[in-house]
């Protein structure tokens, strides 16, 4: 009997021939019988599709590095508190130059000699006492005549100045002592009578608070208003700008999906 197949024996389902499979591709060595379909090529199977990549995946993209989203709100708000901060300020150096214009501009009479001034229209004017203790009220008491000097001149009342008002401007140092009303403009003569003090000036004119509240009410707000604002933006872009540098949180997966 001749043996079947060729080196002897039967092989059983599954059991190489003596001699071992030959390669895949290649030729039956020895005789033998190819091998099944369906065994793995060299190198293995290929990994189905859906299982993640060598080095896993990917995070999901966002901003590149140094291109983020654009701090808000932006730098030109500065821009704004800088205007108005320079807005007050030049508002109040404008009135405190208006205020020390209007000190300089007052009329002024010498003591105890006195002296004759020029008031160009009717209504209220003020009094000032320029001379030692004027800052501390400290003044020695003596009596103010003022008498018309010219036709239509009238002076209808001579009062005490009921506020506190004092100014320090230059060369000069007063403080509003008296309120002149007078019915018509005119020459008016200024006499005194007492003691009061050698080197001491008596001044006619409007009043200056008017000019001190009109520099430092718009002036004072806007600055503080400018400095503050600079100030909120500032603090308000440090915060936004460290929430937005905070790396974020790691993608979770889960595998396999449900």
């Amino acid at each position: 009997m001749t043996d079947y197949p060729a080196g002897g024996g039967t092989p059983s389902d599954g059991e190489p021939p003596q001699g071992g499979w030959p390669q895949q591709g290649g030729p039956a060595q020895g005789g033998g019988v190819p091998p099944p379909a369906g065994y793995p090529p060299a190198g293995g199977y290929q990994a189905p599709g859906g299982y993640p990549p060598a080095g896993g995946y990917q995070a999901p993209g966002g901003f590149p590095p140094g291109q983020g989203a654009k701090v808000r709100p932006g730098r030109i708000w500065y821009l704004v508190a800088i205007a108005v901060f320079v807005a007050g300020l030049a508002w109040l150096i404008v009135g405190i130059v208006s205020i020390g214009n209007t000190v300089n501009s007052l009329q002024r009479v010498p003591l105890p000699a006195g002296g004759t001034i020029s008031l160009g229209h009717s209504g209220g004017y003020i009094v000032y006492y320029e001379g030692p203790g004027a800052q501390s009220g400290r003044i020695q008491r003596f009596n103010i005549q003022v008498a018309p000097a010219s036709s239509g001149a009238g002076v209808p009342s001579l009062t005490q100045y009921r506020s506190e008002l004092t100014y320090n401007i230059g060369s000069h140092d007063g403080r509003a002592v008296l309120t002149l009303h007078i019915t018509g403009p005119g020459t008016f003569r200024v006499t005194t009578t007492g003691s009061p003090p050698a080197g001491s000036d008596l001044a006619f004119g409007g009043s200056i608070a008017s000019g001190i509240v009109g520099a430092l009410l718009p002036g004072l707000p806007l600055i503080l208003i400018g400095l503050l604002g600079a100030v909120t933006l500032l603090v308000i872009r440090i915060v936004r700008k460290r929430s937005m540098q905070r790396p974020p949180p790691a993608p979770q997966y889960m595998y396999p999906p449900s």
